[in-house]
């Protein structure tokens, strides 16, 4: 099963790809990993990478791309693999799709976690991290996990840790910025999914409900 998912920053697309891959024994590929990897084992993709990177540019597509369907290629891809990531606009979106035909790589289906932009946002400036562990889920927007209360702050709802927040999840100007990226139906990210909807079943999954229903609803489409 050949999967790509979509999502928003702050639609919970990491974690519910995480399900996907636990349920479907998957590789969930992210491509920031693809191009870490690359560029530490001093491949020919990556040395031409890190060129760009050092630049302060962005890596062309017709490097990128061969870095993706390289990875495809290896062992634990046979029975599958999910691919997040990529692409991020339509430009690219075309760009993967025909790469894929061409090496005869069949995608069976594109997940979209549909979630509105500004609770989008609310998502990711409400998220508070546990001091004593990262992993505890603490978002003061989200009732379900709503911070504990405790001598007039909050505190983790699962140890009573203290909590803190991470400088670029109450950057907003950059926050915008990339949502204003996903969000645009005319190249960017909206237009990459509606394209592949002429192409793949899109299975368009709601993302207000809380983590287990989401994956609830994702796994029984998926079936």
């Amino acid at each position: 099963m050949n999967i790509l998912i979509f999502g928003p920053n702050g639609s919970g697309k990491g974690t519910q790809g995480a399900v996907v891959q636990k349920k479907f024994g998957v590789p969930h590929i992210e491509t920031g990993v693809i191009f870490r990897e690359n560029i530490s084992k001093g491949t020919e993709l990556g040395i031409k990478a890190k060129e760009f990177i050092n630049r302060g540019e962005l890596v062309p597509d017709d490097i990128t791309i061969p870095m993706i369907l390289n990875r495809l290629k290896e062992a634990d891809c046979t029975k599958g693999w999910l691919l997040d990531g990529f692409p991020r606009n339509l430009a690219q979106a075309e760009a993967l799709y025909k790469a894929l035909e061409k090496e005869k790589i069949t995608l069976n289906f594109v997940i979209e976690i549909e979630l509105d932009r500004d609770t989008a946002k609310k998502r990711i400036m409400g998220r508070r991290l546990c001091k004593n562990d990262n992993n505890h889920p603490n978002n003061i927007y989200i009732d379900a996990i709503k911070p504990a209360e405790k001598y007039g702050a909050t505190s983790c709802r699962v140890c009573g840790e203290t909590l803190s927040t991470r400088a670029d999840d109450q950057d907003g100007a950059a926050i915008d910025k990339r949502h204003g990226i996903y969000y645009d139906t005319k190249t960017g990210t909206m237009a990459a999914v509606n394209y592949f909807k002429n192409k793949v079943k899109v299975i368009e999954i709601n993302g207000q409900p809380g983590v287990k229903e989401v994956s609830q609803d994702l796994l029984a489409r998926l079936g």
